[in-house]
């Protein structure tokens, strides 16, 4: 249902879902890419790498034999930060050449990166659950060599990583403020909930809190996206879900299929683009990412 959000103005009236690619098996990480103009994300079980041009319309297999990729950020040169399940790493694309950032914590291996981000001063946020190592179909059997599933801060400078956030079940995605000064992660344990910590000095997260929860009808929040006014943007098992800053939900985006994660794109940066399950969906707001 979009009627609230067409009300709120974050829609536009005839604003309509639309299926642009199918024949996923679990479809993950999407990313705009500015330079490519195309949307460009991953299927995970058929260990590959696809993009979509929204000038012609047409998906194009961008690379095969990835190592099970996930969550991507565009970093500030412009190169992809991507998750490799099955390399148990943060890797950079940068024009199809791919090389390792972070594979290790405390002398230990991660279990398997899912979603990061990059924020303003180009520090790599990452979560860190054991969906690679545990799961069949994305990546390798492994075990959890550190035995938990934490949020990790990378400083590409000085090559320090440290955990940041340590008491979430299931870290998956996550996404800061505009102003970097909070970040909102999803928990896709059985818990269903979206916490939100303060940043300070750019570096520790402090004071985590309840930012919402889901409805058990909803299944388990995934990606999230913030956008230019600060409202969240949730994954769930039934579409996507919009909040307020203050966790008040202001409407939904209703998906036949359940979404994994989702991101703005497009020439104006408006249009919402969607992974679920087996395909990638696109609606056009009134809002950028």
């Amino acid at each position: 249902m979009t009627t609230s959000l067409v009300d709120a103005g974050i829609l536009a009236p005839d604003a309509a879902l639309e299926r642009v690619h199918t024949g996923s098996i679990w479809a993950e990480g999407p990313l705009w890419v500015p330079d490519r103009a195309r949307l460009r994300w991953s299927d995970i079980p058929n260990d590959c790498i696809r993009e979509y041009d929204p000038a012609t319309g047409e998906s194009s297999l961008y690379a095969e034999g990835v190592e099970f990729t996930n969550g991507r950020a565009l970093d500030r040169d412009g190169s992809v930060v991507q998750c490799s399940h099955g390399r148990r790493r943060v890797e950079r694309d940068r024009g199809g050449v791919v090389e390792s950032i972070v594979d290790a914590w405390n002398g230990v291996r991660l279990n398997s990166p899912n979603d990061v981000v990059v924020d303003a001063s180009g520090v790599i946020w990452f979560t860190d659950p054991a969906y690679g190592i545990t799961q069949p179909r994305e990546g390798h059997p492994g075990v959890r060599e550190y035995g938990d599933h934490f949020v990790f801060r990378h400083d590409p400078a000085s090559g320090r990583t440290s955990a940041v956030i340590t008491d979430i079940e299931q870290p998956n995605g996550l996404a800061f403020s505009r102003d970097g000064s909070k970040l909102f992660v999803a928990d896709s344990s059985d818990r269903r909930d979206i916490r939100v910590y303060d940043v300070q000095d750019g570096a520790r997260c402090k004071n985590g809190r309840l930012f919402a929860v889901l409805d058990a009808e909803d299944g388990h929040p995934d990606g999230i996206r913030v956008d230019e006014h600060d409202r969240l943007w949730s994954s769930s098992g039934t579409g996507v879900i919009v909040f307020a800053l203050d966790g008040t939900q202001l409407g939904r985006i209703t998906v036949p299929e359940t979404v994994a994660n989702l991101c703005f794109g497009g020439e104006d940066g408006t249009d919402l683009y969607i992974t679920a399950t087996t395909s990638l969906y696109r609606i056009a707001t009134r809002t950028r990412g």
